[in-house]
């Protein structure tokens, strides 16, 4: 069985990594992840800043973690960083994952946010070497066609095609 990661994922490609039939992510009912979301759509990644403290932080919340100044902002930064720490994924999650293989996932550390770090799926072949600290970049995968549409942001290998 093929391996979710075995299919290329790049900027001008429609294919996309995850297969069909997983749950659409979409923001919380009360909107406080859909500067996220949006963001993902525009080939943007924001994450939430506080003005009053200056404290980066992913995941959304209400409030600074630090200071609790209510409603962080959400800024732009650039989608690099590094891995953190990682896992190769046996066992399907999710009844669509079934048969697929192995899949790749990471923790990606963002130098421009904080050193703040995020969870996601590391594009290429699922049996790759990966290395703590190896630098990635972030690849947006969109899905317009599906209801509601949305965007993904998935890792790989910096200087990886």
């Amino acid at each position: 069985a093929a391996g979710i990661g075995e299919r290329a994922v790049n900027d001008t490609t429609t294919m996309h990594y995850l297969p069909p039939g997983l749950p659409v992510p979409v923001p919380e009912p009360d909107g406080l992840s859909a500067p996220y979301w949006s963001g993902l759509r525009e080939d943007r990644l924001r994450v939430q800043h506080c003005a009053a403290c200056g404290t980066w932080q992913f995941g959304p919340e209400w409030l600074c973690h630090r200071c609790h100044a209510f409603d962080p902002a959400w800024e732009e930064v650039a989608p690099r960083g590094r891995i953190f720490s990682w896992e190769r994924v046996w066992h399907p999650a999710h009844a669509a994952l079934k048969g697929r293989g192995a899949y790749l996932v990471v923790l990606v550390e963002l130098p421009d946010a904080g050193h703040v770090r995020m969870v996601g799926n590391l594009l290429g072949d699922p049996m790759q070497t990966v290395a703590m600290g190896a630098e990635v970049e972030g690849v947006y995968e969109h899905h317009p066609q599906a209801q509601p549409a949305f965007s993904l942001l998935q890792w790989r290998l910096r200087g990886a095609s």
